[in-house]
């Protein structure tokens, strides 16, 4: 055990552990995720928690997500800091980390998952189907770009980036804002975190636009070596969550993509002949909306990374490689 990790567990004169020092970055809805998981902590385990904000290359980047490229934009220096003993937890957007683990850090918690569906907010509460062609609609990912595009309505897909509150000022009619644009589409779960939720005009079916893997669903991280962190951190899994989000991340960590690429991959559960099963969706779209694939296929819980590869494979073979290169 480091002399940080020592620190993270020592009493203080009165008896009661000192504070966790949890890192986030500073958006808005970034703290407001973590406050809820240091909130969720220290109710679980009578342990205080006290943010400590950190900017990353992601927050100071005008690119746009394709832009910028690699993964782990949002989360490299969070992990520094962790792994160079200045915080003793993280919580990220799971959809943010790269699909490979990194080396000192683990993944200690999955907390119940938000609601993983895209969601539209639009002038004059219009939804998706009532937008006319060629309005203007905002988004800064791929996926949702390549998806959008698919459904053939004839809209005008703009890049765009900044924070929540940033991308609703863009919708016309919105106060304080330059309101250029005719919706934007946004993770709901967002939306939700912050108390935005009433600019949704319409939650987007799956079935037109299918979620980034593991949106919605935190990711909370501490050193390995930690073990009373990572104990504490435990109190807070939700094993279904955790389920579905590693379904999810297999998959696309199979075809060999990240955070930049139109694919789209999101599992439930559901109640199978033997018990609880992963019921997962999964697609790659050309960027252009011109073509792709969907799979789906059912496993048990336990065999959720596995699910995901198979899954993956299927893609894979149906051309999923040459649809992700298509645009670039």
């Amino acid at each position: 055990m480091t002399a940080t990790d020592a620190q993270a567990t020592a009493p203080t004169a009165a008896g009661s552990a000192l504070p966790l020092r949890l890192g986030t970055r500073a958006s808005v809805l970034a703290r407001t995720q973590s406050q809820a998981v240091a909130d969720a902590l220290t109710a679980a385990t009578g342990v205080p928690v006290e943010l400590v904000l950190i900017s990353t290359e992601g927050d100071r980047s005008q690119a746009t997500i394709a832009q910028m490229g690699s993964t782990g934009v949002f989360v490299a220096a969070i992990r520094r800091a962790l792994l160079a003993g200045d915080v003793d937890l993280a919580v990220h957007s799971y959809k943010d980390l790269p699909t490979a683990p990194e080396p000192g850090l683990s993944l200690a918690a999955v907390p119940p998952r938000e609601d993983p569906r895209d969601a539209l907010v639009a002038r004059d509460g219009l939804t998706l189907g009532e937008l006319p062609p060629g309005s203007r609609i905002g988004t800064g990912a791929p996926r949702r770009v390549a998806q959008l595009r698919a459904l053939g309505l004839g809209l005008e897909i703009v890049p765009i980036r900044g924070n929540v509150d940033t991308r609703l000022s863009r919708v016309a009619g919105s106060t304080g804002g330059p309101g250029d644009l005719d919706a934007v589409v946004l993770a709901r779960a967002g939306l939700s975190r912050i108390g935005r939720d009433d600019r949704i005009t319409e939650t987007l079916d799956p079935l037109q636009v299918l979620p980034a893997p593991a949106q919605g669903a935190l990711a909370v991280e501490c050193r390995t070596s930690d073990a009373r962190t990572r104990e504490l951190l435990g109190r807070l899994e939700d094993t279904s969550t955790r389920a579905c989000v590693v379904a999810e991340r297999a998959t696309l960590a199979a075809l060999e993509a990240g955070c930049s690429a139109p694919v789209a991959a999101y599992a439930e559960v559901a109640e199978g002949e033997a018990g609880p099963e992963l019921y997962l969706r999964a697609s790659v779209t050309a960027l252009d909306g011109s073509d792709s694939v969907r799979g789906s296929s059912t496993g048990p819980l336990a065999a959720a990374a596995a699910l995901g590869r198979s899954l993956a494979a299927e893609l894979l073979d149906r051309g999923a490689v040459e649809l992700m290169a298509a645009g670039e």
